[in-house]
């Protein structure tokens, strides 16, 4: 991984420091602390890769886009590119001692699987706690990829007779498989809210929202607007959201811009007007009264929160997963 500061929120680009070009990296929590700086573990990141993390023991909070997460043996995590995150810690603020593995890997690198779309897009959750059957058999999953990848960091593996480019060729595709597969059963899992999976054709109309959301939130948050666009009622558009998510279609946009509003809050300097004005405000004022309404705290606040290194106690819309 590589870095780079920019206020209080670093990038993270995807650099696998085994120089390995398959764009996929299996490691432990322990050797990523390693890995990064004291300063850039305590401090909030931005990913430009997907970072799956399966937690076998110890105890932690990860906080993921503003929104704590815990994490015990059997929590799963996965953070999409683009999210905000910052390292599981412990009640002293320190880095958590965790026992877990981590699966990174690019959007070059993701498997071509339909099924797998709705959690590649990142409109799925970002944590589960997983059951005993269910850890068992993510554990076996992550074990045998890790096991997969480590024969790359081999020249010729003991019983290998295929060339090294042709070896780390077959092994990059059958880690993609694998990966392709520990996908599936995270699409399986149960909703962690505990919401039923919504059928067809309800899911669709949820889905088409919520991309057209990703692309056009920083431009209209009316939902009118977006029923326009894709040919639906806007209550047609309100009964999806609300199977899928609890929420309904304004809450969701109302829930995204307001995510976004927080990315650039404790990621930049921007002043709050500029913000407001990038969100489709046209007053500042509008802006601070909406986010306050959303939140429960002004922009300002927010920032210097985050600045200080601790987020405001409020429910926040920002548990909605956005890439």
């Amino acid at each position: 991984m590589v870095e780079s500061g920019q206020r209080d929120v670093i990038d993270i680009a995807y650099d696998n420091p085994d120089r390995l070009h398959t764009g996929v990296e299996v490691l432990t929590f322990d050797a990523l602390k390693a890995r990064l700086k004291r300063s850039v573990v305590r401090r909030p990141s931005r990913l430009d890769f997907h970072q799956i993390m399966l937690v076998r023991g110890g105890e932690g909070t990860a906080m993921v886009d503003f929104a704590a997460h815990p994490c015990v043996r059997g929590t799963l995590l996965h953070l999409r590119p683009g999210q905000v995150q910052r390292l599981p810690s412990g009640a002293d603020g320190h880095p958590a001692d965790l026992d877990a593995v981590l699966l990174l890997f690019t959007a070059d690198f993701q498997p071509s699987v339909p099924a797998t779309r709705e959690v590649i897009d990142g409109f799925g959750p970002v944590a589960w706690r997983l059951q005993p059957d269910e850890f068992d058999a993510f554990d076996h999953a992550v074990t045998e990829m890790d096991a997969e990848y480590r024969t790359l960091r081999e020249e010729r593996p003991p019983g290998t007779t295929a060339p090294a480019d042709t070896h780390v060729e077959l092994t990059g595709a059958l880690l993609r498989q694998l990966l392709g597969a520990l996908l599936i059963r995270t699409a399986r899992l149960p909703d962690p809210a505990g919401r039923p999976v919504p059928a067809t054709p309800g899911a669709e109309v949820y889905l088409a929202f919520r991309r057209e959301l990703e692309r056009s939130f920083a431009t209209t948050r009316s939902i009118e607007d977006y029923a326009a666009r894709l040919g639906y009622a806007p209550r047609t558009l309100t009964r999806a959201c609300l199977a899928a998510t609890g929420r309904s279609a304004k809450q969701l946009a109302n829930a995204r811009v307001t995510l976004q509003a927080q990315r650039l809050l404790a990621h930049t300097d921007l002043p709050m007007a500029a913000i407001g004005q990038a969100l489709g405000f046209t007053e500042a004022t509008n802006f601070g009264k909406f986010f306050t309404r959303v939140t429960g705290h002004t922009p300002g606040a927010f920032r210097r929160a985050q600045h200080a290194g601790y987020a405001p106690s409020a429910s926040s819309p920002s548990t909605m997963p956005c890439r």
